[in-house]
């Protein structure tokens, strides 16, 4: 973190003699009980290492990387359940970085790292498949508050989930994660399934890009909503694609997600 600081708002003193934020919270697992793995890519090693010594508090596993490079060896060898990404790398940046683990099949969480706080960078971290991000300066608590958030969207909370989401032949396991539409499996990165859960708790009903970027996000992007028209790209390329449709838009109103034509109509 060029130039800037870390702010802890509510502090406790771990092993290290570290001090990190005391949330008190119950430690978020894998699914079969084993810690979670985090990767923090940030080039100032304080910085990383503060980071580290604050999420191997909570319980989790941690590695940490300083490089583009590096992250990307990483990726491959430890396969983390989370990413904690700097915006400003030296031999790279990390949207660029993101775009190519993304295409190369990874989609855990991640959380970018940044210095600029505009609507277009916000814009342009989300677009590369980030889902989340805080800006420098930044408070710990609020890191590790934005991260478990993270996990639990994708799965990894100890507390059981609803069951599963109906709407016609396409359905969302929240205890799972797994999305299948007619017995095919659909892989999604944490905010699409994210946003494919909200439109299907609200099925039948239209959506504005208001309320999707609220509930999804939970972020004012200033007006700029494409980023949920780029969601919705998304979505549908995965969901829809060679099939009849169940995601449609409704002009100057919103989306809307039901079942498709055909199918036997159920929503949850």
């Amino acid at each position: 973190m060029r130039g800037s600081r870390l702010e802890a708002m509510t502090t406790a003193t771990p092993p290290s003699g570290t001090t990190v934020p005391a949330l008190g919270s119950p430690h978020l697992t894998r699914p079969d009980g084993s810690a979670l793995r985090v990767l923090v890519v940030d080039d100032e090693p304080n910085i990383a290492g503060l980071l580290a010594a604050t999420l191997r508090y909570e319980g989790w596993e941690v590695s940490t990387a300083g490089t583009a490079a590096a992250a990307t060896a990483a990726v491959r060898e430890a396969a983390p359940d989370l990413l904690v990404l700097d915006v400003m790398l030296p031999d790279s940046d990390g949207v660029s970085l993101l775009g190519r683990l993304r295409a190369s099949g990874h989609d855990m969480p991640v959380l970018f790292l940044t210095a600029k706080d505009s609507v277009e960078d916000r814009i342009a971290g989300l677009t590369a498949g980030g889902d989340d991000y805080v800006t420098k300066p930044f408070s710990l608590e609020e890191v590790v508050a934005r991260l478990r958030g993270l996990l639990r969207r994708a799965g990894a909370s100890p507390i059981r989930p609803e069951p599963a989401l109906v709407v016609g032949d396409l359905v969302l396991n929240e205890e799972s994660h797994d999305v299948a539409r007619d017995g095919e499996a659909i892989r999604l990165t944490a905010t699409e399934f994210e946003l494919l859960r909200y439109l299907m708790r609200n099925a039948r009903k239209v959506l504005s890009k208001a309320q999707i970027l609220d509930h999804v996000w939970s972020y004012d992007f200033g007006g700029r909503a494409n980023i949920v028209e780029l969601y919705i790209s998304y979505l549908r390329r995965k969901v829809d694609k060679g099939r009849e449709p169940m995601i449609h838009t409704l002009r100057g109103v919103g989306y809307v997600l039901k079942p498709a034509a055909g199918t036997d109509g159920g929503d949850a």
